[in-house]
């Protein structure tokens, strides 16, 4: 009984192997990067790029064990998540509110430590941010916050061309 079970898990990684989860590569480039619109120092671009972009932009950098099943499933599961909540991206795309309210977010979890993920810095150890880089980003967002039309101006904006 316990064979059959083993050979069953095989056969079953062995199929897995099979299915291949769509990469996360899109071609740039991308006006409405965070990037583009509110320029970056080589400090904040670098930790952003290093700590954050794999899993919240469109071009990830797969690790070599990214093509066995069934982590590659697992990791592309965690990208997709982390492009949902927060794309670098596309980030000139979102609503003002809303940009206001992600800078303010990653100051907050970028000084809290809940990102990057502990289970990604894990194996990326060099994703671990500095606590200069840290400062140097929780600048970038607060200078960039003051730039960003206040809440509720696309909303007056839309009523008065109506």
């Amino acid at each position: 009984m316990l064979k059959k079970i083993l050979y069953a898990a095989i056969a079953v990684l062995v199929l897995l192997q099979f299915y291949r989860p769509e990469r996360n590569q899109a071609e740039g480039p991308f006006p409405q990067d965070a990037g583009q619109l509110y320029p970056m120092n080589t400090t904040v671009s670098g930790a952003l790029k290093r700590a954050c972009y794999d899993c919240h932009s469109n071009q990830t950098t797969y690790p070599w064990y990214a093509s066995l099943q069934p982590v590659g499933i697992w990791l592309q599961r965690h990208i997709d998540e982390g492009k949902e909540h927060l794309n670098f991206n596309e980030f000139g795309s979102y609503p003002a509110s809303e940009q206001q309210e992600y800078l303010e977010e990653i100051v907050e979890v970028i000084k809290e430590g809940e990102m990057p993920l502990k289970s990604y810095t894990l194996i990326h150890k060099d994703a671990v941010l500095t606590t200069e880089e840290v400062a140097a980003i929780s600048k970038w967002c607060q200078a960039n916050k003051t730039t960003i039309p206040e809440t509720g101006t696309e909303t007056s904006e839309q009523e008065s061309k109506e």
